[in-house]
């Protein structure tokens, strides 16, 4: 099973970081939020990771200068975010 990207709305300011490192999975919206490239609704804002992808969403949410970012990872149970 691949990680999940989770996008906390309510925290980001659409800095737009997090769609450079992740450029294949995200894109801006309208408004320069994040949002999941060609998904709709809720899961616009959680996003499968593929394998190839891992360290660079790792990297997204250390970088993440809001923190709203986390990464979910299914082999640890819960939710990842910066320390």
């Amino acid at each position: 099973m691949t990680a999940t990207l989770h996008i906390d709305w309510t925290r980001c300011d659409g800095r737009g970081l997090c769609t450079e490192l992740l450029a294949g999975v995200l894109v801006r919206d309208d408004w320069g939020y994040p949002v999941a490239r060609g998904r709709q609704g809720p899961e616009r804002t959680d996003v499968p990771i593929r394998p190839g992808d891992a360290d660079a969403a790792r990297d997204a949410v250390s970088l993440c200068p809001k923190l709203a970012l986390s990464l979910r990872d299914p082999a640890s149970g819960g939710p990842q975010r910066r320390r």
